[in-house]
């Protein structure tokens, strides 16, 4: 059978690049004395500085008139908001105090600039990720500034170990430490996120990363860490040292810090040989790549600093308006971003700004709201004045404030209005940090805030309650839109969590509730109580549904209604359905039938049933251009009962690939066709 016609939204397209036929017009954003050594660069990559941003006091215009001075007397000269607002710029080089990269790269992307931006991006992971989607949804060009990869140095080491030059690569040693000679200033100053791991810690672990992919021959993921490391009185990292294990089992051994020194180097230990660099950051001397084999003489490839070709701030500046692939992309950025906040956490530091009990604001410092227009579905569910997005955010994987806010900021501003929390995640951290944020933002009267509680073994009328308020308590609210029963409990009978339920419903504190993992039978008896004492019903359902058919469920007590006698009842019932695992706990994006090393996933999910069922969706998402798991939650989203799809994404990214569903429209031939009901 043919896969039926569908509809999907068109998607963003790219901004165009910056024409080849006239130089690139730069502005410097933050003209101190690295962006001295950028503009210095800038003529040997034939573009030209055109503009130099500083903060709008007297002493910050006072720097950008020497600047431009030094550069380019007839460069315009005015605060940030001025530079980036003028047509005559074509691309940003941000070089500010890390604690500002975030807005000022995030302004610069919304002036449809293109943005190279010192490292580090971003203090944390969160805000990283909220600036490279923003970058990646507006087209434009956009580099981490680690200016030692594109100097042809850095070139010659990947392509030996591409080569296989040293044989197999084991592990990488390298390091970015000095001493400062004193504690004052910036490097030791917690409010502009000092210390070594942000300032030049991502120099070792980005090195390390890029070699280990050049090893493997893919991106390079990391399976272990650990680290140690020294925080002064001043609440900075002032030494630290991580060990690092990527996929394949290459490992890595990274040093950084601003209160002692260490030799700046990279060396590669493989089965045949090291490769070492003495000098691979700065490049201010002599630059070169010694290679050392057995039984053979040391072979060194050098690397004049004065030759055009061997400009690295030239290059990374041609890097960032190429159309080609860069050697350190947006992926670089996130996965060494995500390494430097592991680094940090190992050894307890966090900034006063980026606590878990903090004011954090959101990256772009400006007001939340939601982006028009907008992919989002909504729907309704009995007891709720306000929609629901078809979409719901689960509360419980987010590591930290910082991260939690950036992804809960990014789904509001995608039309989301709805989420999921309990009082068993985490033991209370993730109620904490989604409460923190629903506080920060204001908006607790413009979403939906889905309570859960009563799980085993608590689970009975009085743990109920206790639940209850101990999770209003904890989100710093009173009233849950959607309260749900984590589980049930079949020795108590079925009246007695209706009448506590229909209580505190009453009593203004639940608009609309029923159960996580019920069975259709046990809700029907709930509601026929219900009816025949004058209570209010349940109005909803959580348990697992998605196009894989369950044969077994993850957890104990889950309960799916993937079955066709449930789906039959769902129809009839026209219950809302919030189901979890709506994509098969990755089944859609990662299973293979010859691969049986996920023994949860092969025993809820492997059958032949279900492989063709994901073959499907792969032939009907590639006629549409998105993955298969756009395809599982558009099937669930399709249903003709109302659905609304659980997520938990763990990134920004993961969350743009679940929403690519929302675009893709489903009739009910398709749904049948995918469900294997016909042809």
């Amino acid at each position: 059978m043919t896969v039926p016609d569908a509809t999907v939204t068109p998607r963003l397209e790219g901004a165009p690049p910056v024409s080849s036929t006239s130089p690139t017009r730069w502005a410097v954003v933050g003209p101190g004395n690295i962006a001295r050594r950028f503009a210095g660069q800038l003529p040997a990559a034939g573009h030209e500085l055109v503009a130099v941003g500083a903060s709008p006091t007297a002493a910050g215009a006072e720097r950008a008139r020497a600047f431009a001075a030094e550069f380019n007397p007839d460069a315009f000269v005015g605060d940030y908001d001025a530079v980036l607002a003028r047509e005559d710029v074509d691309a940003v080089y941000v070089s500010t105090v890390h604690v500002t990269h975030a807005q000022l790269a995030l302004a610069a992307v919304r002036a449809g600039k293109h943005v190279l931006c010192e490292k580090p991006l971003a203090p944390n992971n969160g805000q990283v990720m909220a600036i490279v989607d923003a970058a990646r949804a507006s087209g434009v060009h956009f580099l981490e500034a680690y200016m030692y990869a594109h100097h042809p140095q850095t070139a010659k080491l990947l392509d030996l170990v591409r080569s296989g030059a040293v044989g197999t690569v084991q592990h990488v040693d390298a390091s970015f430490a000095f001493a400062t000679g004193g504690k004052t200033g910036r490097l030791y100053d917690a409010d502009l996120a000092g210390g070594g791991i942000l300032d030049v810690g991502g120099y070792p672990v980005s090195a390390a990363h890029l070699v280990a992919a050049a090893a493997l021959g893919r991106p390079a993921a990391v399976t272990g860490f650990s680290a140690q490391g020294t925080v002064g009185e001043t609440g900075v990292d002032e030494w630290a040292v991580a060990s690092i294990t990527f996929a394949g089992g290459v490992t890595a051994s990274v040093r950084t810090g601003v209160a002692l020194s260490d030799p700046e180097t990279i060396t590669v230990y493989g089965s045949g040989g090291t490769i070492h660099l003495p000098d691979p950051w700065t490049i201010r001397g002599e630059t070169r790549v010694v290679l050392t084999r057995p039984g053979q003489e040391p072979e060194t490839f050098e690397f004049d600093p004065e030759l055009p070709e061997n400009k690295a701030y030239a290059r990374e500046a041609q890097a960032l308006v190429s159309d080609e692939t860069p050697v350190f992309t947006l992926d670089d950025t996130l996965a060494v971003s995500a390494v430097l906040n592991r680094w940090r956490d190992a050894i307890g530091l966090r900034y006063p700004f980026e606590t878990d009990t903090a004011n954090i604001p959101t990256v772009s410092g400006l007001p939340l709201q939601r982006r028009e227009p907008t992919a989002m579905k909504y729907g309704k569910v009995e007891g709720l004045e306000r929609p629901v997005s078809r979409l719901v955010m689960g509360c419980d994987n987010q590591p930290d404030l910082a991260h939690a806010s950036a992804i809960f900021d990014a789904f509001v501003e995608a039309g989301g209005n709805t989420f999921d929390t309990a009082w068993l995640y985490g033991m209370g951290k993730y109620e904490k940090l989604f409460g923190t944020w629903l506080t920060n933002r204001g908006i607790r009267s413009e979403v939906n805030v889905i309570v859960k509680g009563c799980h085993t073994p608590h689970n009975d009328p009085e743990s109920l309650t206790r639940q209850l308020f101990e999770s209003f308590e904890r989100q710093g609210h009173d009233h849950a839109d959607v309260y749900m029963m984590h589980r049930d409990n079949l020795d108590i009978p079925v009246g007695e969590f209706v009448d506590v339920l229909d209580e505190h419903a009453k009593a203004g504190r639940i608009s609309a509730y029923g159960g996580s993992n019920w069975s259709p039978a046990r809700v029907d008896e709930a509601n026929a109580y219900a009816a025949a004492n004058g209570k209010q019903p349940f109005t909803v359902l959580s348990n697992h549904f998605g196009l894989a058919e369950a044969y077994d469920v993850p957890w104990a007590g889950c309960l799916h209604v993937t079955d066709p006698e449930s789906k039959k009842w769902l129809t009839e019932r026209n219950i809302a359905l919030l189901p979890w695992s709506s994509q098969a706990r990755g089944f859609f994006a990662r299973a293979d039938v010859n691969d049986r090393s996920d023994a949860e996933l092969v025993r809820c999910y492997y059958s032949d049933a279900n492989f063709e069922r994901k073959a499907r969706a792969e032939k009907l998402g590639a006629e549409l251009g998105v993955p298969a798991t756009a395809i599982a939650l558009a099937f669930v989203l399709a249903q003709s009962f109302p659905t609304f799809a659980l997520f938990g994404p763990r990134t920004i990214a993961e969350a743009r690939s679940s929403m690519t569903g929302l675009g893709v429209e489903l009739d009910a031939q398709q749904v049948a066709w995918l469900d294997l009901q016909e042809g």
